[in-house]
């Protein structure tokens, strides 16, 4: 029998189909789900991978064996499931594994109003009843029969969200002000190619979109923007069609990276300057968050345009429970998540681009002027190293810190400031991997300090 301790990791469900994810073990978790969150009504979302209609079904059906209705709004992003959640108060379910390879399936689930469920917040506990429902024998029987009864008695609705959605996402920005740009995206074969054109259908700008044929084996190249590789067919097209702006969305579409109109990517930390600038120009005086690898450049910008920085740990959980303690705005990571309190707090990597757009429509500059203020630091990106044991690093790299005399902190692994330099190490959620990030006031300096820290963790991991 398939283990749900395989899959259940810090912030969703994630694994190889069908070894470590298959139909009854989706189906045990919908009725975990059902059961976790009082078995009212549930909302299923589903990505373009293979193996997401089967997995999706089979947890409709187990989430109506416990009683709860259901509202499958199908093919969806990940950020219009959330939107669903949103708008019709209700937890959802979707299933994705992001920017993962084919073969990869997954559950990102919430509460009503998209709030988050976490490993501290309720996964513990839905992973715990999806152990008890696996042994039990009402789990077991037809999917297709429970789902065709449903259907009959109206406890399973289908919900079309789109136009709905792309309207929520216009409402970000003053529509009158949009300018006619030329915009390329790359959905990369993912669900970016179902929501990209449609909030984009009534707008201004000339848009262009590369591989847009819903397709989960990613044919063209892997829906991971954070790589700089697989933006190389984006660079190109930029270039070509002397586009003002590109997009690259991962495989569910709540994540965007940008490229400039010289082809140059633009990272997470700038996108996260530059929309903070503009939602601070909206709510003047109000707080945003960041994550602590985000670069210095981002509070920063916040303090400069009369804001209030809050920095955070890193990931969704974190940071929506943050956003609604604090009230911020807009909150942003270096990984191309960018949230908004009036999207229920979630992220959304569209929203941050329509913001973007009507940015660069009103100042009547490219890009790449924007952006030139912010650009005031060298970093490593991420750096991965494998160790025995990350935990037992980052105490031992913390001590060394300190010896050292550099300010350390411990919101989220260690963080060392140097006052030109500053560095964060920290385990992966998933992996036995030390994450690396470091950021100087010059390339010499970052690539130094990077070879100095790198040097750190060889050491421990031999």
């Amino acid at each position: 029998m398939i283990s749900p301790e395989q899959v259940f990791k810090a912030y969703d469900v994630r694994g190889t189909v069908p070894d470590q994810l298959d139909a009854d073990l989706s189906r045990a978790i919908g009725g975990a789900f059902a059961r976790f969150v009082g078995r009212g009504q549930v909302i299923v979302a589903r990505d373009m991978r293979e193996s997401s209609p089967e997995l999706s079904r089979a947890f409709i059906a187990g989430a109506l064996a416990e009683g709860a209705t259901v509202s499958d709004i199908g093919l969806a992003s990940t950020d219009l499931a959330y939107f669903a959640s949103g708008k019709l108060d209700s937890p959802a379910a979707m299933f994705t594994a992001s920017h993962n390879p084919a073969n990869y399936n997954g559950i990102k689930m919430c509460l009503a109003g998209a709030r988050p469920i976490g490993q501290d917040t309720g996964l513990k506990e839905i992973q715990q009843i999806t152990g008890e429902l696996l042994a039990e024998s009402h789990q077991n029987g037809s999917a297709e029969k429970a789902i065709a009864q449903a259907e009959a008695d109206g406890r399973l609705i289908y919900v079309d969200l789109v136009d709905a959605y792309a309207s929520h996402v216009h409402s970000f920005v003053d529509l009158s002000a949009l300018k006619e740009l030329k915009v390329v995206a790359d959905v990369a074969n993912g669900m970016g190619a179902l929501v990209v054109p449609k909030v984009f259908a009534k707008l201004p700008f000339d848009l262009t979109v590369l591989f847009p044929e819903l397709d989960g084996h990613f044919p063209n190249h892997p829906a991971d923007p954070i790589q700089p590789e697989n933006l190389v067919d984006l660079q190109a097209a930029v270039v070509k069609l002397h586009a003002d702006v590109g997009l690259a969305f991962d495989g569910d579409a709540d994540r965007v990276f940008l490229v400039d109109e010289k082809a140059e990517p633009v990272s997470g930390s700038l996108t996260t300057a530059l929309v903070a600038a503009a939602m601070l120009e909206k709510h003047p005086g109000a707080t945003i968050l960041y994550n602590l690898i985000c670069s210095k450049v981002v509070p920063e910008t916040i303090f400069e345009h009369g804001g209030i920085a809050v920095r955070t740990r890193v990931g969704h959980s974190f940071i929506k429970e943050v956003m609604a303690q604090t009230g911020a705005v807009f909150g942003g990571e270096h990984s191309g998540h960018y949230y908004f309190r009036d999207n229920y707090r979630a992220d959304s990597g569209l929203i941050a681009a329509m913001v973007v757009l009507e940015l660069m429509s009103k100042s009547g500059k490219p890009l790449s002027e924007l952006l030139a203020p912010y650009k005031r630091y060298s970093d490593s990106g991420e750096l991965n190293t494998r160790v025995a044991d990350p935990a037992a690093a980052v105490e031992a790299l913390a001590a060394r810190f300190e010896a050292e005399g550099l300010s350390v902190d411990r919101l989220d692994g260690v963080t060392a400031d140097g006052g030109s330099w500053w560095c964060n190490l920290r385990p992966s959620n998933t992996e036995p991997l030390l994450r690396c990030n470091v950021e100087a006031a010059t390339p010499q300096e970052c690539s130094a300090r990077v070879e100095q820290v790198l040097a750190m963790v060889r050491e421990l991991a031999s």
